[in-house]
Parts: structure tokens; sequence; C-alpha cells
């Protein structure tokens, strides 16, 4: 028996040894998963503030900045055309708009694999977001999708049907939306520089797919409807600038969202697009009042809350990608190329973009796609490799001047995507039903002749 016991004793020592490694090995384990599943609920709490932030854009951010610069009229009608989109383009994007821009197609537009949603998950996707659930991927997309025709009817406010509206912005996410949005962020898309397309586009959060889309698509729906009547006789001033302010420092708040949160991970690349989007905007604001104190001797709240959003509509396309002080060069450039387009060349064309979506979205957004061009670093985000593993260049700072012909490249597909989708939904929507409020019903408004119900009650 004590041969045993002594014999157990030596044995000892060797069979800890041997314990040891597998312990360490699944200590080890057990911390990686630890550190796994704590990044990941920081980047699904980041990206889920980030949608609400998003959606905040829309409603109440747009429908109260538009609201006001409307007559008292048309406050209601004009509200609704963004609460609208909240509801609709939500149903269209779970139905099928998910998966025609996410789901695995061709170059010009997703696969059916997602229709439903089917696929769509608590398990991450890693071709977009391996940190957090497909279905917050999903739905912070969604947000983006959902803002974007909201934009447009800026341009034709105070005159189009709410049924013509809601058919038009339906066929609009078909037509330009969905295939612009695979083309540049969707996997095998020709436009999408971190996942191989053919012709690498920098668009961190949307400066083509959001705002040239909607902008230009502006001007084509403003010069296709028509003026409104009494255009640009008869007084058409903002009914109450107060609800369009508190509605821009919304939108200027919900950005932070639209452009960190497409770092889509609560990482040091969402700071950078965070500082990035605050610089351009006060840089835009300040630009533009400095315009309007040279042009015409005073610089007006419109003015200045015009400016933020000029500014944060053209840092969108470069957030991710360049560094603060590039940020208020964009800004500084976007006030001041914007207010040129809104209060100069608007007046001597002669159009009516009741709200200015193409003067301030079409052209911040262009503005900042070629700007990103130029002034995107590795050094703020290493987005492309070399063949050494190295990160490569990415704008004409890093050495690469070939990305400005290439931002030029996505540029101007999406102005033609945009203008012949639109032409083509406002075709078609013609044949559904007329686009245009009759005569009587503009004089009274869109609030009583749509909608029945009047924003200020005052009897009451």
């Amino acid at each position: 028996m004590s041969s045993r016991i002594l014999a157990g004793f030596f044995l000892l020592p060797s069979f800890l040894l041997a314990q040891a490694p597998q312990s360490a090995e699944a200590e080890i384990a057990f911390l990686k998963a630890a550190v796994k599943s704590s990044q990941m609920a920081g980047d699904n709490a980041w990206m889920l503030i980030s949608s609400a932030l998003v959606l905040m854009m829309t409603g109440p951010g747009l429908a109260l900045f538009y609201c006001g610069l409307v007559r008292k009229k048309n406050v209601l009608g004009t509200m609704m055309q963004s609460f609208a989109m909240m509801a609709v383009i939500t149903l269209v994007w779970a139905v099928c708009g998910y998966s025609l821009v996410f789901g695995h197609g061709n170059a010009i537009i997703g696969g059916l694999q997602h229709l439903f949603l089917q696929g769509v998950g608590a398990e991450p996707n890693a071709a977009y977001a391996p940190t957090i659930p497909h279905q917050t991927f999903m739905v912070y997309q969604l947000m983006f999708a959902v803002i974007t025709p909201a934009l447009i009817a800026g341009a034709f406010a105070e005159r189009v049907r709410f049924g013509a509206m809601l058919v038009f912005s339906t066929l609009w996410v078909f037509l330009v939306y969905f295939p612009l949005a695979h083309m540049i962020w969707g996997d095998g898309g020709i436009l999408n520089a971190s996942l191989g397309g053919r012709v690498p586009v920098l668009d961190f959060a949307g400066g083509t797919v959001v705002h040239i889309s909607s902008g230009f698509s502006a001007l084509v729906t403003a010069l296709y409807i028509g003026k409104r009547r009494g255009f640009p006789s008869e007084s058409m001033k903002p009914h109450s600038l107060v609800l369009s302010f508190i509605g821009a420092c919304l939108l200027w708040v919900g950005w932070f969202g639209f452009n960190a949160g497409s770092a889509l991970a609560a990482s040091s690349l969402a700071t950078s697009a965070f500082v990035a989007t605050h610089f351009a905007s006060a840089a835009g604001a300040v630009s533009w009042m400095l315009a309007e104190r040279f042009r015409s001797g005073k610089a007006s709240a419109l003015g200045g809350i015009s400016g933020a959003v000029a500014g944060l509509a053209t840092v969108t396309q470069g957030a991710g990608f360049v560094q603060p002080f590039s940020a208020i060069l964009i800004g500084l450039v976007a006030g001041g190329a914007c207010y040129y387009m809104v209060s100069v060349a608007k007046e001597k064309l002669g159009y009516d973009d009741s709200l200015d979506v193409f003067g301030v979205h079409g052209i911040g957004g262009l503005t900042g796609c070629l700007l990103t061009g130029i002034f995107a670093t590795r050094a703020v985000n290493p987005l492309l490799k070399l063949a050494n593993g190295q990160p490569a260049p990415l704008g004409w700072i890093d050495g690469n001047p070939m990305q400005v012909v290439n931002q030029l490249i996505g540029a101007a597909i999406g102005i033609a995507v945009a203008t012949v989708g639109t032409l083509v939904a406002l075709k078609i929507t013609e044949l559904i039903t007329p686009l245009r409020i009759q005569e009587q019903e503009e004089s009274v408004g869109m609030d009583l002749t749509l909608h029945g119900e009047e924003a200020y009650n005052l009897d009451a």
C-alpha cells in the first residue's frame, strides 16, 4: 500500500504538468470568447442607437425641417410625406428591398435569397458586419432607405397628391435606390471599393447612394411636375423658421448615427467619422452665413441651418476616410457652393425646387464625392490592402490621384441612374394616378384637401 502511495507521490507532478497546458488553453479560449461576446454586445448597442438616430432624422428631424419651410396650409401634408416613408418603405424593405440591395446577385442588383428576411437573424453576416447580428445590420440599412425618398419630397412640396407621392416613392426605390445601393455597398456591386468592385468608389455613409441620388432626382421631379402656382411672383415664405430650426438641429444630432454608425462598430473609425461629421457641419454653417453676410449684409437663421445641413450632406461620402481639418475644408466648400446654387443659380435658372433639395443634397453630394477622392487617407481608414498586406493609398493626398476619376465615374453613374429611374417612375405614376393636385386644391392647401385637417386650429 505504501509503495502505491509513494508511486503516486512521484507521478503527481507529471500529471499536473500534463493537465496545466490543457487548463491554460481552455482559459485562453474562454477569455477570447468573453472578449468577442463583449465586443459584439458593445457594437450591437452602438448600432441599435445609430439606427434610432437615423430614424429620428426622418421623423421628427426632416419632417420638422421641411414643414417649417412651407406655408401653413401645407404643414401636415408635408410632414405626412416624411412619416409615410417611415411606414411604407419599411414594409417594402422587409419583403424584398433588403435582399435586392445586400443579397448575392450580380454587379447591378442583389439576389432574392433574403426575400421576407429569410436568413436574416441573430448570426452576423461576415461579408458586411461580422460583430453585430445580421438583423441589426438590416434594420440600420433600412433607415437609409427610408430617408432617401423622403428627401426628394422637398422638391415637389405643396403641389403633389399624397397617393401619387406614395406610388412614385415606391417605384423610385426599386428603380434607383436598390440598384445604386447594391452597386456601391452590396457584395459583388460594380462600384464596391471594399468587396472588389470593378470601379472602387469610396462612399462611407451615402454621399452617392443617398444625396446624389435624391438631389438629382429632386431636380428631375421639380422640372417634370412644374412650378407651384404663383411662383415666383407670389410670396411663399416659410411659415415657421422655429420648426425648421428644431428640425435642423435634430438632423445634426441624428447625422452622427448616419455617418459614425456607418463604421458598423463602436470603434476608433466611428470616432473619426463622428468628429468629421461635426466639424464639417460647423464649417458649413459658418461658410453659408459668411456668404450671406457678404452678399446681403445679414446672416440669417435659415442660412445658418441650411449651411449646417449642406456641410453634413457633403461630408457624408468621406466621413470615414478624411482627417478632421479635411472635414473642415469640405464643410467650408459645401457652405459656399450650396449657397451659390440656392441663392444665385436657382434664381437665374428659374426652376422651382421648393425646399432646395437639389441645391443642398445634389450639389453637396456631388461636391463631397469629388473631395473624398482628394482627401481620403489610409491614416484614417486602411480599407484597401497592397499585395504585401500594407494599407493601400486611398485618395489624392495619399498618392492615388486616380481615385478622383473613380469618384467621377461613381457620381456619373449615380446621376444617370437617378435621372432615368426618376423619369420612369414619374411616367408610371402618371399612368396610375394624377401627380398634381388641382388648382383650387393647391389654393386651399394640402392639409384640408388631402387630409381633411389643419395643423393649427386656433379657434379650438
